[in-house]
């Protein structure tokens, strides 16, 4: 059994796993030397990294190009300010109910991901060639395949209505939409390669989520009960994500299957998450991205990470990190994380 499998299921890891993703953006907004630099010095976070050719640029996602909007397979149009940071939806297919069933109808699942066009059948023969390399997948849902699905198609002021006004037509088109991922759910669990299934979304704002705990229950969690049964029902571990204060979601959303709940730390409160979690559910922390890493010291960084390893981890587990670094944070400061990650991965060690 794996280090981070023994850390998710409370069985004594050897160390904490720590990710640090670097967004595609930093790469024309720090000097690639510097990164390179920072990512040679750290071989715990990076074992992978080899130095590439000084020529080298990461490519940019459909929806992540500034100045060329992208319509994807649902039909909703992505714009971004920044290539490299993900967009947001500015046109909604299903703005008005009048298209739905008419012009606007659901992809076909066996094509596509939800948001870009997919070999299936490639992807199947990448998992079993890695399955047979000793290797596992990940499965995986698209970030943002429910709720944030329903506010790309109809647009967030229109689905609170919908919500609120008990609206028929929204009924069906969750139902619709639960069979779309139910299909890729399906794909991933019987493919037997899966390893873990994640299904991130995002819920909350910074006070408070932007749904109530009323209308998650009524539209949100049913179909995220039955998008996670297949996965409960094998075996394998659920991994959750959402950006945002969750609080007062998180009951309902733990009591759907998820086994790693991945939330933000201070937005949601460290003494909070380690009361609510510390020994009974494993958290994949969201490091701060907001306050402490782009605007204090090195030595708050420091001081940030050992608190939520001492408040959090236990040492027979149930504690991951994860940051992701975007454009602003000062180099001495994601140096300094970096080191602290390496650190206190070893607290228990």
């Amino acid at each position: 059994m794996d280090n981070y499998t023994r850390a998710i299921r409370f069985e004594h890891p050897d160390y904490i796993p720590m990710s640090f993703h670097i967004n595609a953006a930093c790469w024309h907004s720090y000097p690639k030397e510097a990164l390179w630099d920072l990512m040679e010095e750290h071989k715990h976070l990076f074992p992978w990294f080899t130095r590439p050719d000084p020529a080298w640029m990461p490519g940019y996602g459909p929806d992540a190009r500034a100045g060329e909007p992208y319509r994807d397979v649902m039909g909703c149009v992505w714009e971004t300010a920044i290539s490299g940071i993900r967009g947001t939806v500015t046109k909604h297919p299903l703005a008005d109910w009048s298209a739905f069933g008419t012009t606007w109808h659901m992809p076909d699942p066996n094509t596509t991901d939800g948001i870009n066009p997919v070999d299936w059948k490639a992807c199947e023969a990448t998992w079993t060639k890695t399955r047979g390399q000793g290797g596992h997948i990940s499965g995986h849902l698209r970030h943002g395949h429910t709720f944030m699905q329903l506010c790309d198609l109809r647009g967030y002021q229109n689905l609170m209505y919908d919500m609120a006004d008990e609206e028929l037509l929204l009924d069906e088109l969750i139902e619709q939409l639960t069979d779309f991922n139910l299909t890729l759910v399906n794909r991933f669990i019987n493919s037997g390669c899966c390893a873990s299934m994640s299904y991130p979304e995002d819920l909350g704002m910074q006070i408070g989520p932007m749904l109530s705990p009323e209308h998650f229950r009524r539209y949100i969690k049913p179909a995220y009960q039955k998008l996670m049964k297949p996965a409960v029902d094998a075996g394998i571990p659920i991994h959750m994500h959402s950006d945002g204060d969750i609080r007062d979601l998180v009951d309902d959303i733990i009591d759907s299957g998820v086994e790693i709940i991945n939330l933000q730390d201070l937005v949601n409160g460290i003494d909070w998450i380690a009361d609510r979690f510390r020994g009974k559910i494993c958290v994949d922390l969201d490091v701060d991205r907001q306050k402490i890493t782009p605007y204090g010291t090195p030595a708050q960084i420091d001081a940030l990470i050992r608190e939520e390893v001492e408040k959090i981890a236990t040492p027979r587990g149930g504690l991951t990190m994860v940051y992701g670094l975007y454009p602003g944070v000062p180099l001495e400061n994601v140096k300094a994380l970096m080191d602290a990650m390496e650190k206190y991965a070893f607290y228990y060690s």
